[in-house]
C-alpha cells in the first residue's frame, strides 16, 4: 500500500501495469508513442496510487522546469493585480507556476531581478512596465532566455512586448474633452520620461492641432506617475490665471493627487475643472467624482504577454509587438466648461422668452461600470 510517506514511484506503476520505466515515463507525458489505451490504464493507475511526478525530475528529463518569471514595479501598485492575474490564468492553463518579484522601476534592481529567475532556471520571463528596455539586446543574447516586455518603457526591436496603444487612446480622451468645448486643457505628465508619457503627449498635441486649438507650453506640467506628484503638478497648473478648464491625466493616481489639490483650493469637478485620467483602476470609479479615464484592458494584456511567451518558449513564432486599443470610459468628472454652460442656459432663455427658464446641457452617456 502506498502512503504520503511512501509514494509510488515510476517504477511500481511500470511493474503494476506489466510495462517498461520509458513507457511509462512517455505516457505521463501524453506522449503519442504509447497506445492509447494503455497511456490511460497507466494514468488511472498512477492517479489511483497518488503518483505526483517529481518537479525536479521532470525538469531534468525535458530541461524545462514549468516555470515564469514576472517582474513588476511594485506589488502595491494597483495597475498590477489584474495584469498578474492574466498571466497567472493563462500559465496555470498550460501547467506552469509563477514566480513573482518586485523591481521598484528601479532598472539595476529590474536587471538583478531577471538576472536571478535565469539562475533559478526559469523557462521565461514577463517583464511589466520595463525601464531598461533596449537594454535587453545583450541580455538576451548571453540568457538565451525568452523574455516579453509588458507597457515597456523603453521600447527596443530586440524583446516581444504587449503594449497599450498610448496615442490614439490619449488622442480619443483629449478629443472628448474638446468637443464638450473645452480650449484651455492642460496635460499632467511623468517626469521620467517614459515612453508612455511620451506617446500619451503626443496624442494630446494631435487633437489639440486637429481642432486648431494653439499649444501652450505653459499648459504642460509632469508629476511622477504617483497621486503626490499630481498633486504638486495641479498646484502649479492653478498658480495660473486664468486655470485650465480641464486637465489630462498621466494615469488615475496622478488625477487622484490632482483632484485633491483642486478640492483644497475651492475647485470643484466637473463644474469648475474637468478631469481625464488613464488606466482605469477600480479606484477610479469610487473617486468623487467618479473619473473619466481611459481603460487598459490589464487582465488581457497579462493574458496576451504569456501567450506570447509560451509560443517563443515552444519554439514558435511569435508576434514582436502587440498593440491593444484603450477604450475611454466616461463618468462624472467630465462635463461642459462654465463658459459654454453658461452660453447654452442664456441662448434657451433668449429662445423661451423667460428669464426663469431652465435647460438641461446634453448629457455624455457615462458608465456605471
Amino acid at each position: 500500500m502506498f502512503t504520503p510517506e511512501r509514494p509510488a514511484s515510476i517504477k511500481d506503476i511500470a511493474r503494476i501495469a506489466k510495462v517498461s520505466h520509458s513507457t511509462v515515463s512517455r505516457a505521463l507525458r501524453e506522449s503519442p508513442l504509447v497506445n492509447a489505451k494503455t497511456a490511460e490504464r497507466i494514468r488511472r493507475i498512477a492517479a489511483q496510487s497518488g503518483f505526483r511526478a517529481s518537479a525536479v525530475a521532470r525538469s531534468l528529463a525535458t530541461r524545462r522546469t514549468n516555470t515564469i518569471g514576472v517582474v513588476v514595479t511594485s506589488i502595491a501598485d494597483p495597475f498590477v493585480a489584474e495584469v498578474v492575474n492574466g498571466i497567472e490564468d493563462k500559465a496555470m492553463a498550460h501547467g506552469y507556476s509563477v514566480f513573482l518579484a518586485n523591481c521598484h522601476a528601479d532598472p539595476d534592481r529590474e536587471l538583478k531581478v531577471v538576472q536571478s529567475f535565469e539562475d533559478r532556471r526559469v523557462d521565461g520571463i514577463v517583464v511589466t512596465a520595463s525601464r531598461v528596455g533596449a537594454l535587453y539586446a545583450p541580455v538576451l543574447e548571453r540568457m538565451r532566455m525568452p523574455i516579453v516586455l509588458l507597457n515597456n518603457q523603453h521600447p527596443s526591436q530586440f524583446a516581444h512586448s504587449v503594449m497599450i496603444e498610448n496615442f490614439e487612446a490619449s488622442r480619443r480622451a483629449v478629443r472628448h474633452l474638446i468637443e464638450l468645448g473645452h480650449r484651455r486643457i492642460a496635460y499632467i505628465g511623468d517626469r521620467f520620461g517614459y515612453g508612455s508619457d511620451s506617446e500619451r503627449f503626443s496624442g494630446y498635441r494631435s487633437a489639440l492641432d486637429e481642432s486648431d486649438i494653439p499649444f501652450q507650453p505653459d499648459l504642460v506640467v509632469h508629476g511622477d506617475g504617483k497621486a503626490e506628484g499630481g498633486s504638486a503638478a495641479m498646484e502649479q497648473l492653478l498658480q495660473q490665471s486664468p486655470p485650465p478648464t480641464a486637465v489630462f491625466c498621466y494615469n488615475d493616481m496622478t488625477a487622484m493627487g490632482a483632484l485633491k489639490t483642486m478640492r483644497a483650493h475651492g475647485f470643484r469637478t466637473p463644474e469648475d475643472i474637468s478631469l481625464v485620467g488613464f488606466d482605469d483602476l477600480p479606484l477610479a470609479l469610487y473617486m468623487d467624482p467618479p473619473l473619466t479615464t481611459v481603460r487598459q484592458p490589464k487582465h488581457e494584456m497579462g493574458r496576451l504577454a504569456m501567450e506570447v511567451l509560451l509560443k517563443r518558449i515552444a519554439g514558435s513564432e511569435a508576434e514582436q509587438n502587440i498593440k491593444v486599443s484603450g477604450e475611454l470610459i466616461l463618468r462624472e468628472s467630465t462635463a461642459p466648461p462654465k463658459e459654454k454652460t453658461n452660453e447654452i442656459t442664456r441662448a434657451s432663455r433668449k429662445r423661451n422668452g423667460s428669464g426663469n427658464e431652465r435647460v438641461s446641457v446634453p448629457l455624455v452617456q457615462r458608465s456605471k461600470t
